[in-house]
């Protein structure tokens, strides 16, 4: 986990974030990845399944997606918390068994999200309960903008690391995360 990550990273190593784009629409861009819409959640909510030179590498889950594909399985969410947690996007890795939550917050002027970022510690602990019967690994990663590389923000980037959870800023590096990198040559 990068505590300090540098920004602007090569498009083939992470997915740049801007607050314009996301992981879907970033993969979508690169040679040898195809994401397409789960069956089960046509009309309802952005579930992808992702390939990677046609072979299923991960699933991408926004929101309430993750709900659906966890009742597709056969849990029942409101039996293990007692309210939803809905991601910015949650990405089951098929190589490494571990699903990864992943929380966007791009800020310009101080406000509310400064609070939501002490949340992670306690959101971790609700999605390992969640996941426990799955035996999923679960990592909650932040994807920040540089407007938290501000020293009043040292604290709270501490914080983070400390809880077990991580942070890049404007970037999420494709093998942090398990993906296969694209080949520069191709």
């Amino acid at each position: 986990m990068i505590s300090g990550g540098a920004g602007g990273a090569n498009t083939q190593t992470g997915a740049v974030f801007e607050g314009k784009t996301d992981l879907i629409t970033f993969l979508k861009t690169l040679d040898g990845y195809e994401c397409n819409i789960n069956p089960l959640s046509k009309g309802k909510s952005e579930w992808y399944d992702i390939s990677f030179d046609g072979k299923y590498v991960a699933s991408s889950f926004k929101k309430n997606a993750l709900y659906i594909y966890l009742d597709s399985i056969g849990v029942d969410y409101s039996k293990i918390l007692s309210k939803k947690l809905l991601p910015d996007d949650a990405i089951y890795v098929i190589m490494n068994n571990t699903i990864f939550i992943i929380e966007v917050k791009f800020q310009k002027v101080a406000g509310s999200v400064d609070e939501k970022l002490q949340t992670c510690g306690f959101k971790l602990s609700q999605y390992k309960r969640l996941f426990a019967q799955l035996n999923f690994d679960v990592e909650y990663i932040y994807i920040l903008n540089d407007w938290f590389k501000h020293d009043s923000y040292k604290d709270v980037l501490d914080y983070i690391i400390h809880s077990k959870c991580g942070y890049y800023f404007n970037y999420l590096p494709l093998k942090r995360i398990g993906l296969p990198v694209p080949s520069l040559d191709k």
